[in-house]
């Protein structure tokens, strides 16, 4: 585990990691991210020194490092009048992941507020990427190994009441339909396009269903929720079950939306 106190130390790890062909993960909230009961043989990193966290207001446009936590965030945000984030209310996760994994929901996703995003490259150097650059999809961008530092917001100057109220309704929306107080690693597939993963999974009759110490969420089908003592290997069974279900009634091929975690040369 490296907690780096500057881009200039993360930047030296990174190249060392490269060169000794050691692999390297950034770890934000840990909240998409299912690591495997062998663990992960590789440098795990720690975005969570100030120098990562800062936070910067120019009018309308907000620089925010990759260690923000997200939900505080776009509180924070949406208190003053500040519109674009409304919709990450409920989304544990850090600026870095949120890019990442372009976070989001029905209502919209965190690419849409990005105008430029600084990366470290894996060899050391840092750059500027545009938000086209950055290929923002479902659940996807196109960062690749490099590793975000910053972004730089574009949102909205608002009425802070009709904001904030915004943003207590989005958040209200998912705390009634998902099981925020359970621990799990989110949505665990991805919607496919047209349908939705947690209804197919509903449908093909899997709610409630359990494997060791892990359940399909009765609140969403689309969670995995864990008991005390469940496994990474519970929560993958439970997941090719599902795949396999929702593929024999549907003909429809669900994919993972959780980062796992494997040794290298592990495939389960």
């Amino acid at each position: 585990m490296f907690q780096p106190h500057s881009a200039e130390q993360l930047a030296a790890l990174a190249v060392r990691a490269r060169e000794q062909e050691v692999p390297l993960k950034v770890l934000g909230r840990g909240a998409n991210v299912l690591v495997s009961d062998d663990g992960f043989d590789g440098v795990v990193v720690r975005l969570d020194h100030a120098s990562f966290r800062r936070v910067e207001r120019r009018g309308s446009q907000v620089d925010v490092g990759a260690g923000v936590d997200l939900m505080p965030f776009a509180r924070a945000c949406s208190n003053r009048g500040l519109s674009g984030l409304e919709c990450m209310a409920g989304i544990p996760s850090t600026i870095g992941g949120a890019i990442r994994m372009n976070a989001g929901g029905r209502s919209g996703e965190f690419g849409s507020v990005v105008k430029n995003v600084r990366v470290l490259r894996p060899e050391g150097g840092t750059e500027s990427w545009s938000k086209e650059r950055c290929g923002f999809s479902y659940r996807h961008c196109e960062l690749g190994d490099n590793i975000v530092l910053s972004a730089q917001l574009e949102l909205v100057e608002d009425d802070p009441a009709k904001v904030r109220r915004a943003f207590e309704e989005s958040f209200a929306q998912k705390r009634d339909s998902q099981p925020l107080g359970d621990r799990s690693a989110g949505c665990i597939f991805k919607n496919p396009v047209g349908r939705s993963a947690g209804a197919l999974i509903d449908q093909a009759g899997l709610k409630g269903t359990q494997w060791g110490a892990a359940r399909v969420s009765e609140r969403h089908a689309n969670f995995i929720v864990a008991r005390r003592g469940a496994t990474a290997s519970d929560v993958l069974h439970l997941i090719d079950l599902i795949r396999e279900r929702v593929r024999c009634a549907f003909s429809t091929e669900l994919e993972v939306e959780v980062d796992i975690w494997r040794p290298v040369g592990v495939r389960r």
